[in-house]
Formats: structure tokens, sequence, C-alpha cells
């Protein structure tokens, strides 16, 4: 996309971006600190710098969503730990030939039985990839777009929802994040939404950045953190009230005891209303579309 220089009697940065040295370089020319501090990039990652980073990682993707005509989302949280049907029922194959080879092998009986709730979860990966592709279908090929899925970019859930999107020829969004073991953004992330961050904090302010509803499906700490600070948010009155749509019921009431928190009195009994339970597409669609009051699909 062409960048627009705003017309104005100051040169542009890009003009001296990249200026060759004097062709007879002195000790002066080849020092540090001659070079142009916005091509630095030791001088960039100083500890002093931390908070130029930060608006960096800020400005970056937020003037790029505007270009792109980005005005609404919906973020897409879930376990990258969830594969698709076929790999779930792969690794499940190989997971029970192992432990039958030997009964007694205790770390064999563990991985199969990860493997069995692992491919009962990977409906997960079936229900969030029709829901963005449920979404993905209201805006495509629109200059301005509303209720662009917007993931972490990286596996499993996160995968599934910009699959979806992509099947029905929308937008989405990929917020990936350097990890010690790192994680390469997932096919499906159109290319030029696709972000990596240092910071998790913006990264996540990014992710309720223009977001109009938070839809959760299984995961573990990431998304705990994720689904906590934003009904932390709304419940504070830091952001306005969107829908925070909890897929699978059965997992979520094993995992938080909102009951408990509320007996205790952590929260208020009402605070149970920030979150709503689903478990198809179509139940996710519908309550964002009643939310806003949107045409249903016909």
């Amino acid at each position: 996309m062409t960048e627009i220089v705003a017309p104005g009697p100051l040169p542009a940065a890009r003009g001296d971006a990249g200026a060759d040295a004097p062709a007879a370089p002195r000790p002066q020319t080849t020092a540090p600190s001659y070079r142009l501090a916005f091509e630095d990039v030791e001088f960039l990652l100083r500890q002093d710098l931390r908070p130029v980073r930060l608006q960096l990682e800020l400005m970056k993707p937020e003037l790029l969503q505007q270009e792109h005509g980005i005005r609404s989302t919906i973020a897409v949280f879930g376990s990258a730990r969830i594969p698709d049907p076929a790999r779930a029922a792969k690794a499940l194959a190989e997971a029970e030939a192992a432990a039958h080879a030997d009964p007694r092998d205790a770390v064999a009986a563990r991985r199969l039985a990860v493997a069995r709730r692992t491919a009962a979860n990977s409906r997960y990966y079936e229900e969030a990839r029709r829901f963005a592709e449920i979404v993905g279908s209201t805006c495509v090929g629109e200059q301005v777009c509303d209720f662009v899925i917007k993931t972490g970019g990286g596996p499993g859930i996160m995968e599934a929802a910009n699959r979806g999107a992509a099947d029905a020829g929308g937008k989405s969004i990929g917020l990936n994040i350097v990890l010690p073991e790192e994680q390469g953004p997932n096919p499906y992330v159109t290319a030029e939404l696709c972000f990596r961050f240092h910071y998790f904090a913006i990264r996540k302010m990014h992710f309720l950045t223009r977001a109009r509803a938070l839809v959760v499906f299984p995961g573990g700490f990431g998304t705990l953190d994720e689904l906590f600070e934003a009904a932390t948010l709304i419940q504070t009155g830091k952001i306005d009230p969107i829908p925070i749509l909890m897929f699978g019921r059965e997992y979520w009431e094993r995992v938080i005891n909102l009951d408990a928190m509320a007996g205790e009195g952590m929260i208020a009994p009402e605070d149970k209303n920030l979150f709503t339970f689903v478990e198809t597409a179509e139940e996710a669609w519908s309550c964002i579309a009643d939310f806003y009051r949107l045409p249903r699909p016909r």
C-alpha cells in the first residue's frame, strides 16, 4: 500500500534513509553516534528507548489497520494445542499404538489419555472455522470492513478462525508474538494484516481495540489471561460492554467456578452475566447479531 505523505516544507525522512556515507570516511562518520537515530538499531534497542518501542508496536498495527479499512473486529481466543480433527485422529492412533505396545508404561498411558481429550476437543477447531466463515462472509471485498476476525495468528483455534475467514474470501488479522519456542504465523492470516509483537501488553491492547465481541474457545493460561483482562475492563467500566461468548459450557464450568467466586463475595452475582455459553458457530453468530440488531443470515 502506497504511503500517503502530507505536503509541507520539511523534507521527508525517507529521502535520508539509507543515505551513503561520505566518500572518504572519517572517524566521526563511522562512529555509531553519526547514524540517523531511526536507522540505528542498537540505539533503538537500548533500555531507555522502551517507551519508543512500545509506541511503535502500538502505532504500526493501528495505522495499517486504518489503511486497510478495518473498522471493527471480533477477537477469537483459544488453545494453540487444539488441532484439526484429522491431525487429532492421527495423534490418537499413534498414542493408542504406543500404549498397547507397553501397557505398563505410565508416560504412554498419560499421553493416550491426553490424546483422547484432544481428539474430543478437536470439534472446537471445526466450530471456530465455521464461525469465522460465517463472520468472514459478512464483509468480503469492501473498502471498510466490520467484524473482521482477529486472532493470535498461531496454530490451533487461531489457525481455525483465520482459515474460516479465508474460506469465505474475507480478511483476517493475526497478532503473532515472539516466544522462546518460536511459533510462526499460520498460513491463513491475511498477509498484509499479519503483525508480530514483542510486548504482550501492547498485543492485548490490539485484541480489544475495535473489538465488537470476544469469542473464547477452550484454552490454557494465555486464553485465560486474555479473557479475564477483557472481563475486568468491562466489569470496571473501562470499555463498553461487548458480548463474551464462551464455547463449551462443560469445559469452562469445570475450569472456572464463577458461582464459587460470587459465593465468596469476590465478584457480584451479576458479573456472571458478562459471559454467555454457546456450543455452535450458528449460536455464537446469532448472539452477536442479536446484540447489534443485525440481520440474520438466511
